[in-house]
């Protein structure tokens, strides 16, 4: 192997030298070996570390080490699997940003990643590897026990990275068939979706299903099913994960504002438009378009999106040329569209077509047994976030979760359970942690016609108001009601905001 090399000319040959080696390897184990070998000795520093994630994308692992000359592999070491604490990694990564550190003695960082030796160590370089799509595979590292400026190895060293990351997935697509992502990842259900229900297994049967295949995907169900948690689950368990996943509510932003949001826009398109811009179509290119509440796209839009959905071409705003885009595109909605359709609200061609794979996803009270596991999950997940001791769970606050309709579905859960752990000062959650007014049913033995009427349809608008966050047009709406005939009922059967915001 190479020495360390001074001179511009002399790096320039060795960096085309291990280029050169990289290319002619011919299995996985002797490029990973040439690789680490190689950074080590361009940079001239004792250890060298490749990072990689992990199928899911989700964890990041060590692939290879060098540590003065003496090589280590994932596949027969005890190295960690998990480096989701390293602050100094994440951010790196997080930032998509080289990290060089000249002087790590004294310094405030954590590197505990870094092997334990009886020479301290003194500099360090993080390198994110970043393909040409703009997406992050991994991580470069290099640290030395001399004070070192290892800033201008970077470059350098993150193609060479990049390279050999590309030589290592082509070699095992030539050597094994491909291997099928996980269907479980720690801690979670299947698609590392929680739940175990009966009604989840089958939304999981559906995901499998439609998981590797191009088909667009149309996610129904009530506001807070988790429409989008499952669009994430499809993206990151498919084959688009190590690509961009991006959101766009189709409600939150004005017509003209959808528009150029989608499809980008070219200066001078319109006013105040000083730059070319490209849309979301373009950002997601080779990965995921989740469009959410599409049922509330203008009709004006849904012909240029049928359009992109049958011939995978854009044109921004202000432009005559047209060019094409691979994008998976996975829509969301909690309204019924075949009745928009018959209203003329929505066109019937987009609808076959967004509708190749329609997921219905049950309701919270849908999915027996899920509610306590649910909890439980968004208090552990609540009491990291609060830097807390875990807390524990009252049998008397469970069965009050339990005999709860939930309305509001998996965020009003979030949300009930998030405040609950705020106000829990002790180690365990009891009821009166909980906002929960759970309404005995009263005797109606005395009661007339009327009245019961009149308590059925108060109980109807509360649950209608919560299930749409308290937003009267969209509950007059799924009503069939006009708005004034809505307000005019909430006065009649006095309900105010505090019977259904909770």
């Amino acid at each position: 192997m190479f020495k360390q090399i001074a001179q511009p000319l002399a790096c320039a040959e060795a960096l085309l030298a291990q280029f050169s080696r990289l290319s002619r390897a011919v299995d996985d184990a002797a490029l990973s070996a040439d690789f680490i070998l190689g950074v080590a000795s361009l940079s001239g520093c004792e250890l060298a570390q490749l990072y990689v994630f992990d199928a899911t994308h989700s964890r990041l692992e060590m692939h290879t080490e060098c540590l003065e000359g003496q090589l280590q592999f994932r596949e027969r070491s005890s190295l960690p699997t998990d480096y989701s604490d390293e602050q100094l990694l994440q951010f790196a990564l997080d930032q998509n940003r080289v990290v060089c550190l000249g002087t790590l003695s004294g310094s405030l960082h954590k590197i505990s990643f870094l092997p334990t030796r009886a020479v301290p160590w003194q500099s360090l370089l993080c390198v994110p590897l970043v393909t040409q799509q703009e997406t992050v595979e991994g991580l470069l590292l290099c640290a030395s026990d001399r004070h070192m400026d290892l800033h201008g190895f970077a470059e350098p060293l993150g193609d060479l990275g990049v390279f050999a990351l590309n030589r290592m997935h082509q070699l095992q697509r030539v050597s094994r068939p491909t291997r099928p992502v996980p269907t479980k990842l720690p801690g979670a259900g299947g698609y590392g979706l929680v739940g175990n229900s009966a009604a989840m297994r089958q939304t999981w049967s559906l995901i499998s299903k439609v998981l590797h295949s191009p088909y667009t995907v149309l996610l129904c169900g009530e506001t807070g099913t988790g429409k989008e948690v499952v669009a994430r689950a499809i993206h990151d368990c498919g084959g688009r994960r190590s690509k961009a996943f991006i959101v766009q509510n189709c409600a939150a932003v004005p017509e003209h504002l959808l528009e150029s949001e989608l499809f980008g826009y070219r200066k001078g398109a319109f006013t105040g438009a000083d730059r070319d811009r490209p849309g979301l179509f373009d950002a997601a290119n080779g990965g995921t378009l989740l469009l959410d509440e599409i049922g509330d796209m203008p009709l004006s839009l849904q012909a240029k999106l049928l359009r992109v959905l049958q011939e995978g071409e854009v044109r921004p705003l202000g432009s005559n040329d047209t060019h094409t885009i691979d994008v998976r595109i996975i829509a969301a909605t909690h309204r019924n569209l075949k009745q928009l359709m018959e209203e003329g609200k929505f066109r019937e061609d987009l609808y076959y077509r967004l509708a190749q794979f329609p997921i219905q996803l049950p309701a919270l009270r849908q999915r027996d047994g899920d509610i306590l596991e649910l909890a439980r999950h968004f208090a552990d997940k609540a009491c990291t976030f609060l830097r807390r001791d875990p807390v524990r769970w009252s049998d008397a606050a469970l069965g009050h979760l339990a005999a709860y309709g939930f309305p509001g579905n998996i965020r009003e859960l979030k949300a009930m359970v998030e405040r609950a752990v705020l106000l829990c000062e002790g180690a365990e959650l009891l009821v009166e942690h909980f906002a929960l007014h759970i309404e005995t049913p009263p005797d109606q033995s005395h009661l007339s016609l009327r009245e019961r009427m009149r308590q059925i349809e108060r109980k109807l608008l509360i649950d209608c108001l919560r299930k749409n966050a308290g937003n009267q047009t969209l509950s007059a709406r799924e009503l069939g009601l006009p708005l004034r005939t809505l307000l005019y009922r909430l006065g009649r059967l006095k309900i105010c905001r505090r019977d259904f915001d909770e």
